[in-house]
């Protein structure tokens, strides 16, 4: 296996926002072709942002799931992006140039290049799919000087993910991301993500909880009512039980894990055979 972390260097000032100390990143898992098996495969991938409200990137949503897909020859990246005090669009151009990154080194890296879903959890789902929807916006293409397509996802992978800057939004995770915009109507409608859906947004595999009291169920269906009305193919679980957060649900993840809810362990089995099924 190769493994190698990269940074993301990207002007804020361009985009209107300021820095920090943090040095975002992407972690890169790439499973070694064999003469054995078969010295040409291209592999799906996966790119996975971590949740955490916009004010940190969640462990338990970055290595143990990614590894769960490396163990499926799946190539993992994992993003560490900025989160508060750093402010929205640089999120989603730290994500951009993950998903180019991963086109651009598409052969070295043994890439399935119609197979590359980004991937987040709660916050980290937020800004999957708001890149789902914005992908190929001028704001992006226009900073990187992109013509269109260099960036492209496959698909997006949501894990009881924020959507809607609405009745049920998780606030907080909308007051990081805006800061002092936070209340800006036309910034909450841009974050939105159920109201900025089109046929260009990619396909989804989205789970939830019913019973999620931080980031209430309604998040994922608006989202899937959103795709379903511009017909984009869509897969949707959601379980009776369970609270928020719960990544794979085991012991991988929660060092006192008593065994609860682990009917809930299958939705990593589902989102790697779709992802393979793209």
């Amino acid at each position: 296996m190769k493994y190698e972390v990269i940074n993301i260097n990207i002007d804020y000032e361009k985009i209107g926002t300021k820095g920090t100390d943090f040095q975002p990143y992407m972690s890169v898992y790439l499973p070694d072709n064999s003469k054995e098996i078969d010295l040409g495969r291209k592999r799906p991938t996966v790119v996975i942002c971590p949740g955490g409200g916009y004010g940190m990137t969640s462990d338990r949503e970055a290595e143990p799931v990614g590894f769960k897909f490396l163990a499926e020859d799946c190539n993992v990246v994992i993003v560490r992006y900025d989160v508060a005090p750093v402010r929205f669009p640089a999120q989603l151009i730290e994500l951009a140039w993950a998903v180019a990154k991963v086109r651009e080194n598409a052969e070295e890296w043994n890439v399935d290049t119609e197979r590359i879903a980004v991937m987040g959890f709660s916050a980290g789902g937020h800004l999957a799919a708001s890149y789902g929807v914005h992908w190929n916006k001028d704001f992006i293409k226009d900073y990187f000087g992109w013509a269109g397509g260099e960036n492209k996802p496959d698909g997006m992978i949501l894990c009881y993910p924020v959507i809607t800057s609405g009745e049920k939004a998780h606030r907080g995770s909308f007051d990081n991301l805006l800061g002092d915009k936070k209340n800006d109507p036309e910034m909450l409608e841009f974050v939105s993500v159920e109201k900025q859906v089109s046929e260009d947004t990619p396909p989804a595999f989205i789970w939830h909880t019913f019973e999620d009291n931080a980031v209430p169920v309604e998040n994922s269906l608006y989202m899937a009512a959103a795709l379903r009305e511009k017909n984009i193919c869509t897969e949707m679980h959601i379980f009776p039980h369970g609270w928020h957060g719960l990544s794979l649900c085991n012991d991988s993840v929660y060092g006192n894990y008593d065994g609860n809810f682990a009917e809930l362990q299958c939705w990593i089995d589902m989102a790697v055979r779709w992802l393979k099924n793209l």
